[in-house]
């Protein structure tokens, strides 16, 4: 199966989470932070109001609480709209 976004929407694959501190120490995965990076796997046409700004294989940042929440054959995505991406990562 696959996910095709419709109208401005994107699916997004976090990004892994860091699992070390900066210092060294080791971070169980219940005190890991949501990965702020993400890359864009797939997007929708989009509309007149919101054209699509991103494009398969860019690294996005989104807003901490953005999108919706899917798991497909094991792995997590996020579907979020495009207005919700706050920037592209270089």
């Amino acid at each position: 199966m696959t996910i095709k976004p419709l109208a401005d929407r994107v699916l997004l694959k976090a990004q892994k989470a860091e699992e070390t501190t900066a210092s060294g120490i080791v971070l169980a995965s219940a005190a890991q932070e949501k990965p702020e990076v993400s890359e864009v796997i797939a997007v929708g046409p989009g509309t007149e109001e919101h054209p699509m700004t991103v494009k398969v294989g860019d690294k996005v940042i989104i807003g901490k609480y953005s999108g919706t929440q899917v798991k497909l054959d094991g792995t997590e995505y996020t579907i979020a709209e495009i207005k919700d991406v706050l920037a592209v990562v270089e």
